[in-house]
């Protein structure tokens, strides 16, 4: 989209502003005040994308780790929840990076492959998470509501299985993006330039922008947010139904399994929020610009709400093994351990690190003293001396 001076491309993840800034500001680098503090604004961002990524892949290469290594927390939801951060992992290493370098070149970096791929990937992470979500929100209905319909034998390769197929359906589901993005080049008034960029559909159409962000919306938020309200509508009726109807032989025993359930479920549904509230403010803004693509709004306001909703998005990506953390006195502990372990490598390393440069500090000196002190009072002894002190 182009509008004056400015011209803007927009995507479900991220939009590239491009605005011209006079030749007459970069001579002899003199920035007004203004300026100045716009470009460390913008440099200050990839810079938060970073602690985003530093984050992120703390958390769920520990989540994962911890899952595939501690035998008694291989069950049904952890195994989904190994698959969440798997999504998470591949947006945090590819997409986010590519998003941060849109602040620090004009041109796209990564090729045609790279345009193709990049969005391709993104809506995979996307659609894995919902989609998973909602997964994880029926294997709660079932354990509360329908426990007898649970088949302990195989359960494990089933979920294997169910998780795979979100993956293979949520990647059918991005062919499209792959399909329309494409490199496109554009004129910079400016500096009488044309610079090469990565866009999501064709420019000229404009039905195309409001059916892509509508379905996106559709498909990735209204529609399994729904059907996972209606899971757990029906969670919370059976649990407040069974307060009420608890047996009086095995209470206790009774209890604690409802004590359980109502955790798993718990933290599922706080999953849930998470996501609904991180991806929200994307969504709407990419509506909002898909059905005003004639009006392009170069409002500061705007690309500020823009660049939260995106961060916001981001996140989504890295805060679920925290959220588990505080949700989960297991993990909890597991995730102590394994940061416990961690530093204790780290200590065991740099403290050999630091005995063996002793040890080779002292070996020197010892040997170079005395083979100075015997040179001088045996004269042809230094050998023997040098020979003893490698002995």
């Amino acid at each position: 989209k182009a509008s004056g001076d400015c011209i803007f491309l927009d995507t479900e993840l991220s939009d590239f502003i491009l605005c011209n800034v006079s030749t007459d500001q970069h001579t002899n680098f003199s920035f007004p005040g203004e300026d100045l503090f716009y470009y460390r604004f913008l440099y200050a961002i990839p810079a938060i994308y970073g602690i985003i990524i530093l984050i992120g892949l703390i958390g769920n290469i520990t989540l994962i780790k911890i899952f595939c290594t501690v035998k008694s927390m291989r069950n049904v939801p952890n195994l989904f929840i190994s698959s969440l951060a798997f999504g998470d992992l591949l947006l945090l290493i590819t997409c986010v990076p590519v998003d941060a370098s849109r602040y620090l070149s004009p041109e796209w970096l990564f090729g045609r492959v790279g345009c193709k791929l990049i969005p391709f990937i993104q809506l995979t992470s996307v659609g894995v998470s919902v989609f998973t979500l909602m997964a994880l929100s029926a294997d709660r209905y079932k354990a509360i509501v329908r426990p007898m319909d649970i088949q302990a034998s195989h359960a494990l390769l089933k979920i294997c299985l169910k998780a795979a197929t979100i993956w293979i359906f949520s990647m059918l589901l991005a062919i499209p993006e792959a399909v329309f993005s494409d490199l496109r080049r554009f004129y910079d008034k400016g500096t009488n330039k044309t610079f090469i960029s990565c866009t999501p559909y064709p420019l000229t159409n404009e039905l195309h922008p409001k059916i892509q962000s509508m379905a996106s919306f559709l498909i990735f938020y209204i529609i399994p947010l729904s059907v996972i309200s209606v899971y757990y509508y029906f969670i919370a009726k059976n649990l407040i139904r069974s307060a009420y109807n608890l047996p009086v032989e095995g209470t206790i025993q009774v209890r604690k399994q409802m004590e359980s359930r109502k955790r798993l479920a718990k933290t599922v549904l706080v999953f849930v929020c998470i996501f609904a509230f991180c991806w929200l403010p994307n969504h709407i803004i990419y509506l909002y610009r898909s059905y005003h693509y004639s009006e392009v709004d170069t409002s500061v306001l705007h690309f500020i709400t823009s660049l939260c909703a995106r961060i916001l998005a981001f996140i989504n990506s890295c805060i679920n093994p925290f959220a588990l953390y505080l949700l989960s006195k297991t993990f909890r502990k597991q995730f102590n351990h394994q940061l416990s372990c961690y530093k204790t490598r780290l200590l065991i390393r740099s403290q050999s690190t630091a005995r063996s440069t002793t040890r080779m500090t002292s070996f020197k000196s010892t040997n170079q003293q005395s083979m100075i002190t015997f040179s001088f009072i045996n004269g042809n002894h230094n050998c023997h001396e040098e020979n003893a002190q490698y002995a």
